[in-house]
């Protein structure tokens, strides 16, 4: 059965201002998950142009991530043989991405991102079917909230106490009970989570356990996007580009391995 979820992230910044916190949050989480055995590797990065997305940025990368896989998934396959790779279209502020896994054929992860200036209140941003609109669970993420679970343990643990942190160079925060309404600038991030894994037995458990990871990532990014703020701030996309492109050259020296990559024009 698909899955299909919704997270709404809303956040103390411009739609601008995301759009480069999040590049910047991207490559600095991809350098700390990155080692000589493991890590994210970027095989190609390019520029796309399409009917339904417009322009934008493709990359293709291959996530080999084992020491994070759940114990008990590998009673089912390998460790070495569940690397993921992930297809993005980033055309801001609609962004598309697949994950699949060639051990698991059938397997399908796609998260769809839509960004607006607004503070989560926005209904059917995808323009999903009555059908699908049903079957659509949506959740609300606070920034705000640190949870202290597995899976956050796994993709990291921001500890940044957000009732008491102020950033120097904005003079943003802290975030208190409610702040969602009272924040300007503002805007949501609203992340439609589609998992499809057909396999009895252990299908609707990798379906729940990955809903679950991806929760924690897009809190554990986000939470970064804001507590980085005074790293990023400033910064113009052409500027992050560059960076993106001289890190993903570095993460792909660390794991040996070669990568296709255009111009960085959009």
């Amino acid at each position: 059965m698909v899955h299909i979820k919704e997270f709404r992230i809303v956040m103390p910044v411009s739609l601008e201002e995301y759009r480069v916190a999040h590049m910047f949050v991207v490559m600095k989480m991809s350098q700390q998950h990155t080692t000589g055995e493991e890590g994210i590797e970027v095989v190609e990065n390019r520029p796309f142009e399409d009917n339904a997305l417009g322009k934008g940025r493709y990359t293709n990368k291959i996530y080999r991530l084992q020491s994070k896989i759940p114990s008990w998934l590998t009673t089912f396959a390998p460790a070495d043989a569940l690397i993921m790779q992930e297809e993005s279209w980033n055309a801001f502020p609609i962004c598309k991405s697949v994950m699949k896994c060639p051990y698991f054929p059938r397997f399908q992860l796609r998260i769809e991102t839509v960004h607006r200036p607004d503070n989560g209140e926005s209904e059917n941003v995808h323009g999903l079917s009555e059908e699908q609109l049903a079957a659509r669970e949506v959740e609300y993420i606070d920034i705000a909230s640190s949870e202290g679970n597995y899976w956050s343990y796994l993709v990291g643990n921001n500890n940044v106490d957000f009732s008491i942190f102020k950033s120097a160079r904005t003079g943003r925060g802290p975030l208190l009970e409610g702040w969602q309404d009272r924040c300007d600038p503002v805007m949501t991030t609203y992340k439609l989570v589609t998992i499809d894994a057909p396999y009895w037995g252990f299908g609707y458990q990798l379906e729940q356990a990955l809903i679950a990871g991806e929760k924690a990532l897009f809190l554990e990014s986000h939470r970064n996007c804001f507590s980085w703020i005074d790293e990023w701030y400033g910064m113009t996309v052409q500027q992050i580009c560059e960076l993106e492109q001289q890190s993903h050259s570095a993460l792909n020296e660390k794991l040996g391995k070669q990568m296709l990559m255009t111009s960085t024009g959009d």
